[in-house]
């Protein structure tokens, strides 16, 4: 091709083009006159495969030997499916083109021999068939079934690599230039077997994924087929017509003709076939298939085990797994096994550790395994011989884990050491098959024409497949000679014996009798005999002899073709005898004999065995033998032929004679090369040589010389070995120092590609080079705690805007541990000094007031308080700042105080609004609004501006039934889209608090809140509808109006210890609530928040107490206190003195103010039954009293358990979980205060906590539930009790109870658990009913008698589990009368009033007398 000379100017244009992105010239370029090749052209597809171009200018006036244009392949990924095909869519271009007038839609016409890259398309519905361009665009293939493609008009032969002019093949498994070891030929046979049961039958299995399957049936029967994918969806077709079509996206052609179907299926499979035949006529049909079954179980290459040294040089080796390519997973390795074409890869071993030990190890570290010691390995003994030769047996072997040392001594050790691989089968099943069957043929011809003779048949040992073989039982064979009588009268003497048949008929029928069974490698295999080619007198017969092998997967027989069968083919001919000619049935004299027979003998004595020659000898020196080769010859033409043909039993005798009987010189004896010292690189493979004289042959006795005497060259003793370059690999550093030296750190490491070249060296490689995984270069390190440490906020703003004042900061004590996880308790750091919390801050001298340059800003003296009203007033006073809930109809003054600003000047808004004076609402010039009577239009935020500074106050209305008014329409509507649920306003909440803990603002480490009125609401409304309020009535508030009206509030402050009017708690109280509840798990917030509202309650109830007893004592002051003999410390309720006993000289009922100096009298030790909800003071830590439940959450890290005793003398505290006494450790501590704290607590530590008080007048016992959010705990006992007096006992569950009768018997069963838990009891495993005593957890059995015995049985359930606790309950028989108690009262009463008396008893009695008096003591 001329491309060498420009001329136009589009093609100047092009050269342009290409001299833009002209690329450096070759070597090859730079001798030529052609300039260097321009950059690829883009893809003519984006898939499919298609071509680019790259062009190049001729330099030189003159021509220029070459091309100026070539070409690659490109884009060479599989289109998707809705693209459809490429010369399809180049045909569809062209239907909006008229053609001869008329529009067309145009199909593609392929396959076109003549010019296969033409563009010939037919008009859909027509014969007509024109050609639409004169070529295809480049990458359209030529051909549907093949890569080539055409490229500027022309056919590019395409390998399946993809390269142009490349003529790499697939191999017949599918793979591109592959040798044919991934897959196997499966090729064979089936014959139908008609049977009445059987309307079908499985001809073959075809696994996934083969490919080039054939199959052609011959007889009336008929194919079809089933499917099953991988993902197990089975599917049937019946192949009912001749055509191509799509089975399980598997392409399939099918042909039915009159006497034949065959099946195509190019593959590969997307699925497994089964082809089955159905059975149409009586007639038998065959069915010859041929396809390649892919190897789906590989071996393997493991990664390295670990190097067998930690330094100083190592060694570390690979394994091979069997591995599954289907399910992409490694299996056991007998699955491997099965397919002989798998070889299991030998061990790679490789260097590691190099580097040289520390000189203060003085040795090095050895792995459990290395190259001289490797893992524990099942080894296995033999199997057994088959219980059973056919018809299905066993065979087992033993199987045992063995360890080989250094020494390469092996010895069994544990099994468990090995279970890193699977263990080997000991039992599985042999010879399943069908025991071979005796199978007579045809009777032969009666020997004789008249009279009495014998006739002959062939009895055969039929296999399962139908094949002559042996193995059949000699005892139930039939005979294969017998009597017979010809009805036609012989006219001379019979014979005293019948005939005997000649020699060639009956070793004809020994023959027939032997014969040949199929193996797994190729062998020859005759059929039978024909029929003697003449009916009487000497002829021939012929047999046909096959090349067949059988196909273990299958059980079926295959042809192949002769020269695949090794060894000397049978003969296919031989003479065969008939009988006599003439018909008579007489017996021949001699003469007549010869005459007769003389050929057949001839034919005996026509083979026979001769010696002929020796074999080689079998030693070169020092004594061997030889053996006679023995032949079997055509004494005629002296050929050997085969030797069924010759005598067995004239077979000359073994013959040996001795040979090279010189003594051996002496000789160099090779061992065998090691194993490779490396698995890439250079290695060293050593072996031994040395030279040596055999003496004795026969002795086998052998000296070892010196290497001087022998003469040729000592051969080499070391050579080098795999000298190629390693594949690049991962090599790390050390790893660095941890990034914290206590608590969770990381250390780190750097990981190099590198690779082992064959020179030795070690060359750095980019990130990219190395395939495998990267190994982690990032590790936790192996710390322990941290001490535990204060951290500090910053420092508030100063107190004061100017002169002397104060600045604070808050103080949290963390642990960290080493698991990475936060410890926040105070308790674990040093006290803080006080000067470190607060500190003294100065700003500017303050100015005075008459020099307005410097004026201090206004300031709102703000109360921050929450008020709820609980009881009908007139009117109520309010200072801004705060939120108030009140009832509707009462009137309010609500003052703003300020400093540095005019009252006069103060302004009112109402919801954002400007408030105006009205009739309703009226504003004084003083700073003061009154709202007179509220009403539900009243709520809102009112806004109290002095000049920049606002202050707020929130009011909302409580309704009926204790709920709080909603907003009026009007406003709620504002709030509708904006108002979150409590969960979201929790949510949002926790956030903030960790933000305080760890980086918060200074704003929001002051604890400021944005917007918690709707989260005030929820708490206020759970608060308002608590139910234990001291005396208080259970019916709605609004019910006191009435009575209450006219009532004023000096009125009710006559009642000591009744409701407050209205309930003041700080606004910070309600904060903290709203924190600890974001920190709980959402399955537990309905728990702590009820807990939570009920701690407030009884806060808020305390501080009115206290608040009416400081009004009482300075009303009383001028008393005199020792008149008072009981103080103002008496119980209103059991609510109230709880509250009231917060130390411990507050509780004593009898106990005076101890300024007075007063003694306080003896007491038993009490426990406070504090009623306050679990307080959690961060996200990690739970303080609680007794008396509650604590539920454990997952980031819960401290519980703190609190104790209060009182009692004189002071109690001794002790505490017992579930009955044992608690032994303390570092995560159970007993704190100072008698509490008892459980650090980072497990689920071993749930349980019943009891804390037990006791001095010398006695003890008592409160106990705190600690739980799971999940199944319930009950609080058992493992004690026995002894009733034999007491009319009532009390027991806990779990106890074992020996009573007496009559008496009341109480079983408790205390239950703990968040969901809350239902009890049920059982008796001997059957409910009770609730007609028993049943409250409470408690079961009554009162008036106990003996059909009351049995086990009693508390379940405990919720929605995640349930528990279940027994007691048994026993009871006593009563006393049974003395016999002599009747004589012992005479005695008594004979020793008169005054005399003591006392019985014996085993447990001991005691008697106290004076002296000088008498005692009687009776040991009866």
């Amino acid at each position: 091709m001329e491309g060498c000379r420009w001329t136009t100017a589009g093609t100047l244009l092009l050269a342009s083009l290409v001299l833009s992105s002209r690329t450096a010239r070759s070597e090859e370029d730079r001798d030529s006159l052609w300039d260097a090749w321009g950059s690829w052209s883009e893809c003519s597809r984006t898939c499919g495969g298609g071509a680019s171009y790259s062009l190049r200018r001729c330099l030189s006036s003159k021509t220029c030997e070459g091309r100026n244009i070539r070409y690659k392949t490109c884009s060479n990924v599989d289109c998707p499916p809705e693209a459809g095909d490429f010369r399809a869519q180049q045909c569809s271009a062209h239907n909006d083109v008229k053609y001869q007038g008329q529009f067309y839609e145009w199909l593609p016409v392929s396959n076109d021999l003549e010019n296969p890259c033409s563009l010939k398309c037919q008009a859909k519905g027509t014969a007509l068939v024109v050609e639409l361009a004169p070529k295809v665009l480049d990458g359209t293939r030529c051909y549907t079934e093949s890569l080539d493609m055409c490229i500027s008009g022309l056919c590019q032969i395409v390998g399946c690599d993809h390269q142009l002019g490349s003529a790499v093949k697939e191999d017949n498994c599918g793979v591109c230039n592959g040798d044919g070891t991934t897959c196997r030929l499966v090729r064979g046979q089936y014959k139908s077997q008609l049977s009445a049961n059987k309307l079908d039958d499985m001809v073959v299995a075809i696994p996934y994924g083969s490919r080039q399957i054939r199959l052609m049936l011959k007889g009336p029967d008929h194919l079809y087929l089933e499917t099953k994918t991988l993902q197990g969806v089975k599917s049937e077709n019946s192949l009912s017509s001749t055509g191509s079509f799509l089975v399980e996206n598997s392409s399939i052609s099918f042909q039915k003709l009159p006497d034949k179907e065959i099946l195509r299926i190019p593959g590969p499979l997307t699925a497994d076939f089964t082809i089955k035949i159905r059975y149409a006529g009586a007639a038998d049909s065959s069915v010859q298939f041929i396809f390649y079954q892919p190897i789906v179980h590989r071996w393997r290459e493991t990664d390295f085990f670990p190097c067998s040294a930690s330094c100083g040089g190592g060694y570390q080796l690979t394994s091979a797994e069997c591995f599954d390519l289907r399910s992409s997973r490694v299996v056991a390795d007998q699955y491997c096994h099965y397919y002989p074409e798998n070889i299991k890869p030998k061990p790679k071993l490789q260097e590691c550790n190099l580097d040289p030990c520390p000189a203060s190890d003085g040795y090095k570290q050895i792995m459990p395994y290395d190259l001289y010691h490797p893992l524990p390995r099942w080894e296995s003994t033999p199997w057994t011989a088959c219980s059973s030769s056919c018809g299905g047996g066993i065979q087992s072997r033993s199987v045992s884990c063995v360890e080989e040392d250094m020494q390469g001594h092996i010895s069994p050790v544990e099994e468990w050491k090995c279970m890193y691989t699977p263990k080997m089968p000991v039992v599985q099943p042999c010879n399943i098959f069908d025991c071979p069957k005796w199978l007579a043929q045809e009777w032969s011809p009666c020997t004789v024409t008249c009279g009495q003779g014998l006739r002959y048949r062939v009895v055969l040992c039929i296999d399962h497949r139908g094949m002559h073989t042996g193995g059949c039982t000699p005892e139930t064979k039939p005979h294969i000679k017998e009597e017979c009588i010809v009805p036609t009268p012989c006219y001379k003497p019979k014979e005293k014996l019948p005939v005997e048949a000649k020699l060639p008929w009956y070793k004809q029928a020994q023959e027939l009798e032997e014969g040949a069974m199929v193996s797994e490698e190729p062998s020859f295999i005759p059929e039978a005999w024909s029929t003697c080619s003449v009916t009487c007198g000497v002829g021939s017969q012929v047999r046909l002899v096959k090349c067949q092998v059988l196909l273990s997967f299958s059980q079926s027989v295959a042809d192949l073709p002769i020269d695949e069968c090794e060894g000397p083919k049978p003969v296919s001919q031989r003479a065969c005898y008939s009988g006599p000619c003439n018909g008579e049935a007489t017996e021949y004299t001699p003469e007549e004999s010869e005459l007769l027979y003389g050929s057949l003998q001839e034919f005996d004595e026509l083979y026979d065995w001769e010696y002929e020659g020796f074999t080689e000898c079998s030693e070169s020196c020092g004594g061997g033998v030889q053996e006679a080769v023995v032949t079997c010859l055509n004494k005629q033409t002296r050929e050997t032929v085969d030797e069924t043909l010759c005598v067995t039993s004239r077979r000359p005798p073994q013959l040996l004679k001795a040979c090279s009987l010189d003594p051996c010189p002496p000789r160099w004896e090779i061992g065998k090369w090691s194993t490779c010292s490396l698995t890439c690189g250079v290695g060293l493979q050593t072996r031994d040589v040395f030279c040596s004289h055999l003496l004795s042959r026969e002795a086998n006795e052998t000296i070892i010389l010196a290497d001087e005497l022998c003469y040729t060259p000592k051969p080499s003793l070391v050579q080098a070995c795999n000298r190629f370059d390693c594949p690049p690999s991962w090599y790390p550093t050390e790893w660095q120092e941890c990034s914290q030296t206590c608590g969770s750190g990381v250390q780190k490491r750097d990981m190099l590609c590198k690779q082992h070249l064959a020179d030795g060296s070690l060359l750095e490689l980019p990130e990219t080079f190395c395939s495998t995984p990267r190994p982690v270069t990032q590790q936790v390190c192996k710390n322990e705690d941290c001490p535990s440490e204060w951290l500090l906020s910053d420092w508030t703003q100063c107190s004061v805007s100017c002169g002397e004042g104060t600045q604070s900061r808050n103080a949290i004590c963390r642990k960290m541990l080493k698991t990475g996880h936060f410890v926040i308790n105070s308790s674990l750091c040093p006290p803080l000094p006080f000067s470190s919390l607060t500190r003294p801050c100065a700003l500017g001298t303050c100015t005075r007031h008459n020099r307005p340059v410097h004026k201090q800003s206004p300031h709102i003296m703000a109360i921050k308080k929450v008020y709820i009203q609980t009881r009908k007033q007139k009117k109520l006073h309010f200072v801004v700042g705060g939120y108030a809930y009140l009832l509707p109809k009462t009137s309010v003054n609500l003052r703003c105080p300020t400093r540095r600003f005019g009252k006069s000047m103060i302004t009112w808004e109402k919801d954002d609004k400007r408030l105006i004076s009205s009739a309703h609402i009226t504003i004084t010039p003083y700073g003061l609004i009154k709202i007179n009577r509220l009403k539900p239009s009243d709520t809102g935020t009112y806004t109290c501006t002095a000049g920049p500074v606002q202050e707020h106050f929130v009011i909302k209305l409580i309704g009926s039934n204790k709920i709080i008014a909603q907003q009026p329409a009007s406003i709620r509507e504002e709030e509708t889209m904006r108002k979150p649920s409590l969960n979201e306003a929790l949510r949002t909440e926790e956030k903030h608090v960790n933000r305080i803990l760890f980086n918060g603002s200074k704003a929001e480490k002051r604890g400021h809140l944005v917007d918690p009125s709707r989260w005030y609401d929820y708490i206020v409304s759970r608060l308002i509808q608590y139910r234990g309020w001291p005396g208080e009535n259970l019916a709605s508030w609004e019910a006191q109006e009435s009575t209450e009206r006219n009532a004023s509030s000096e009125e009710d402050q006559s009642r000591e210890y009744s409701l407050p009017f209205t309930m003041i708690t700080e606004q910070k109280r309600l904060d903290d609530i709203i924190s600890n509840l974001s920190q709980q798990p959402e399955e537990l917030k309905d728990v702590y928040t009820e807990q939570l509202v009920v701690q407030l309650a009884h806060e808020v109830f305390k501080s009115h107490l206290e608040h009416q007893e400081s009004v009482i004592r300075a009303s009383r002051k001028g008393l005199d206190t020792t008149s008072m003999e009981h103080p103002v410390h008496r119980h209103v309720s059991g609510f109230t003195s709880s509250l009231r006993t917060s130390s411990a000289e507050a509780f004593l009922p009898t106990s005076v103010d101890p300024v007075n100096g007063l003694r306080r009298p003896h007491q038993k030790p009490a426990i406070l039954r504090k009623i306050s909800a679990a307080q959690q003071l961060s996200a990690s830590e739970v303080v609680t009293h007794l008396g509650q439940t604590v539920v454990l959450a997952s980031g819960t890290l401290s519980v703190l358990l609190h104790c209060e005793a009182v009692g004189n003398p002071k109690p001794t505290i002790s505490w017992a979980k579930n009955g044992e006494e608690v032994e303390y450790n570092d995560r159970m501590l007993l704190q100072p205060d008698d509490s008892l704290q459980i650090l980072a607590p497990v689920e071993a530590d749930v349980g019943f906590y009891a804390c037990n008080a006791s001095n010398a007048l006695g003890s008592d016992s409160v106990s705190i539930a600690v739980t799971l959010a999940g199944k319930p705990l009950i609080k058992a006992s493992r004690a026995t009790v002894i009733n034999t007096e007491s009319p009532a006992v009390t027991v806990d569950i779990g106890s074992t109870v020996k009573t007496i009768q009559r008496a009341n018997v109480t079983i408790s069963c205390q239950v703990a658990g968040v969901p809350e838990a239902e009890v049920t009891w059982f008796k001997n495993k059957v409910k009770l009913s609730f007609a028993h005593h049943l409250h409470d957890g408690l079961l009554l059995i009162p008036n106990v008698s003996l059909s009351d015995q049995g086990l009693y049985s508390c379940k405990a359930a919720n929605l995640r589990g349930e528990v279940t606790e027994s007691s048994q309950l026993l009871v006593l028989e009563p006393p049974r009368p003395l016999p002599y108690l009747k004589d012992l009262t005479a005695v008594l009463s004979s020793a008169g009033t005054s005399a003591h008396s006392v019985l014996t008893s085993s447990s001991g009695t005691n008697m106290t007398i004076s002296p000088g008096s008498s005692a009687l003591i009776d040991g009866w």
